[in-house]
């Protein structure tokens, strides 16, 4: 019993997967049927405004052309009229100003006669003024012979023995004994003497195109004064250890140069 209703079960099952398929397959060709007659229906109406617009476009070509043949006649007529009454004007204009040429060059010849009965003799021509020279920019020197125990660093770090420390470096450190003569690195004037808090005794020379030397860390500059015009080589000072920034180094000069107020490298500037 229990079999044969399996079996009708199992039947009913697959009469019931028949017919869904059937179905299924049904409504997919009513649905392929109606997007096909859509579609076709579009393309007979755009094909039928196509033509309309064609006709539409033959129809305007033909008028264009009638107002252009129109236009053209109209306008033939009209620049060959302005034409001649152009060439009427330009003529009575040539006429009336070859007549003033004719009147003016009489006046002018006259005016030249009197003026070479009144004019005195002409004065040499002044010569120009020289245009101003460039003043070169200076040379310098070392303002102590000695190798550079430390070495420009203004956008990078150096370590101080004396601050324990990484810090920026404007100028380099030449060294040289205690006592050693300083010279000025370059012709220039003596901008000031003073006792600066870091670097010590220092001397500041002021040279030609914004150029200054700065000469730290001496001992004594009584060898010079504010105001005085120096020479290249002259006697400013003597190598200290008044730089308090640096006082656990050797013995030393620290040297700057500055160009319109910036620090440069003073190695790229040494002969």
């Amino acid at each position: 019993m229990r079999r044969n209703n399996r079996r009708q079960f199992d039947e009913e099952r697959e009469t019931n997967k028949i017919v869904m398929i059937s179905f299924s397959v049904l409504v997919m060709a009513i649905l392929a049927f109606v997007i096909t007659f859509v579609l076709y229906r579009n393309y007979l109406n755009k094909q039928a405004d196509l033509a309309e617009f064609g006709s539409s476009i033959t129809d305007l070509g033909k008028v264009n052309e009638q107002t252009s043949s129109e236009a053209s006649t109209s306008m033939g007529k009209t620049v060959n009229e302005m034409q001649e009454e152009s060439n009427r004007t330009t003529n009575e204009v040539t006429n009336e100003t070859n007549t003033e040429k004719v009147a003016i060059n009489t006046s002018h010849m006259e005016k030249e006669s009197v003026n070479t009965q009144t004019q005195e003799p002409s004065q040499p021509a002044q010569p120009a003024s020289n245009k101003e020279e460039k003043v070169p920019d200076p040379t310098f020197i070392k303002p102590v012979e000695g190798e550079v125990m430390t070495e420009f660093a203004k956008d990078t770090l150096v370590y101080s023995n004396t601050l324990q420390e990484w810090v920026t470096h404007q100028g380099i450190d030449l060294k040289a004994d205690k006592t050693t003569v300083v010279k000025a690195s370059a012709e220039g004037t003596i901008k000031s003497i003073k006792n600066d808090p870091r670097y010590g005794i220092t001397v500041v020379i002021e040279h030609v195109n914004g150029y200054s030397t700065i000469y730290s860390n001496l001992l004594t500059a009584e060898f010079v004064k504010e105001g005085e015009s120096i020479k290249q080589g002259d006697t400013i000072g003597t190598v200290g250890n008044t730089a308090t920034f640096e006082i656990a180094d050797d013995s030393h000069l620290h040297f700057e140069i500055t160009k319109g107020g910036e620090y440069v490298d003073p190695n790229l500037y040494l002969k």
